[in-house]
């Protein structure tokens, strides 16, 4: 079975060592752009770019890729609880889609941090944020299939809506989204196309499967599955490990205990599994082979990373393949060089992925090789 293989786009900014303001890269349009760029050219089939106020405008971010990319699908992160309504956001995607000839997918956030959504005036518990999210893609699709809408709820007052503008995509762009409460297993089996866990170990993965699988039956549904994880892989295992501990090694205790503190509070589901993996200990962070949790503490959201040489890395993820996985969404520090040397290193032995060579005459791509010695000295792309 052949895969997909999306990688990050770092709207929050970069770096090279967690927890460590000096080693970061200050984000801006212009590097976000490279990375974009970078993994087209190396025939990633997609980016994810992700949502919150500590990040840049995702809508507006991948609009300025339009331009700059032909193939890549923009994976978008849409905030169901603070946007502007089903109505608002079914143009913005159809504008979207058009703009991108039919390469735009979403991927759902009803939310997880209280203090940021309160900061957009976002007040709502766990389950009624999901409530909201089933009220809300209800509407978007009816409305993305044509329908006149009037729709009379506990979140929303709407009547005769009607999207004017269809997508390229139809009935609509793809939905995807993670989320591991009950709730957010029903909303993935009512609505959502292709449901993405965080890197747990692969039995944790299976579960959550088959669960999804299992309600999705009774809708008359099928849902594909896709697996959010960052990767650290050496042409050495040795020197993957190595790698992996550098990332950590600005981290002092007092700052993953306030961090720990901090995540402990949110009341997302996949956030306490991915802190249960590890609980803070960083004596305990190898979770499963090749599974390594040590982004995670200090890292919201995805917390783990597959660490290895290439062998190892492209054979868990051909396990996690064999649980029903065709999407892999990826990421790793720094998100530009890393995003070549996956490529070079890793496809060659992915089903369906043939590596593909940077080059052509964009001069913001440069191979991994040169990555390595533009970035030698810390120098920032210009």
């Amino acid at each position: 079975m052949s895969v997909n293989v999306f990688w990050f786009l770092p709207t929050g900014g970069d770096t090279k060592y967690l927890g460590q303001p000096s080693a970061s890269r200050p984000v801006n349009n212009a590097y976000l752009r490279q990375v974009a760029i970078t993994a087209e050219q190396f025939g990633y089939d997609g980016v994810l770019i992700p949502t919150g106020s500590g990040h840049l405008d995702p809508f507006i971010t991948a609009a300025s890729l339009a331009t700059v990319t032909t193939k890549l699908k923009l994976l978008v992160a849409l905030r169901t609880s603070s946007t502007g309504g089903p109505t608002v956001l079914a143009r913005q995607a159809a504008t979207l889609d058009d703009a991108l000839n039919g390469r735009l997918i979403l991927n759902v956030v009803p939310g997880a941090y209280a203090d940021e959504l309160a900061a957009d005036g976002v007040n709502l518990t766990h389950d009624e944020r999901y409530e909201l999210a089933d009220e809300f893609l209800t509407i978007y699709k009816k409305l993305l299939s044509g329908e006149t809408v009037t729709f009379k709820s506990k979140y929303f007052d709407i009547k005769n809506a009607k999207n004017l503008f269809p997508s390229v995509q139809k009935p609509y762009p793809p939905l995807y989204f993670g989320g591991s409460s009950d709730v957010g297993h029903e909303l993935a089996a009512k609505h959502i196309d292709a449901y993405l866990s965080w890197g747990e170990p692969p039995h944790l993965v299976a579960q959550k499967i088959a669960d999804v699988k299992k309600r999705a039956e009774k809708y008359g549904r099928s849902v594909r599955f896709g697996l959010r994880i960052h990767v650290i892989v050496r042409e050495r295992e040795e020197e993957a490990w190595a790698a992996a501990d550098r990332l950590i090694s600005k981290l002092d205790d007092d700052t993953i205990k306030k961090s720990q503190e901090y995540l402990s509070e949110i009341d997302s589901v996949g956030q306490q599994r991915i802190r249960d993996l590890h609980k803070g200990d960083k004596s305990k962070l190898v979770i499963s082979p090749n599974l390594w949790a040590g982004i995670g503490l200090v890292r919201g959201g995805a917390g783990t990373a597959l660490v290895g040489n290439p062998e190892q890395v492209a054979a868990r993820i051909k396990e996690y393949a064999d649980l029903g996985i065709d999407t892999f969404v990826l990421s790793s520090y720094p998100h530009l060089e890393e995003a070549a040397r996956f490529a070079e290193l890793v496809f060659p032995l992915l089903p369906g992925k043939e590596p593909k060579a940077a080059g052509g005459t964009d001069s913001h791509v440069f191979t991994n090789s040169a990555f390595i010695d533009r970035f030698a000295n810390d120098k920032k792309v210009s």
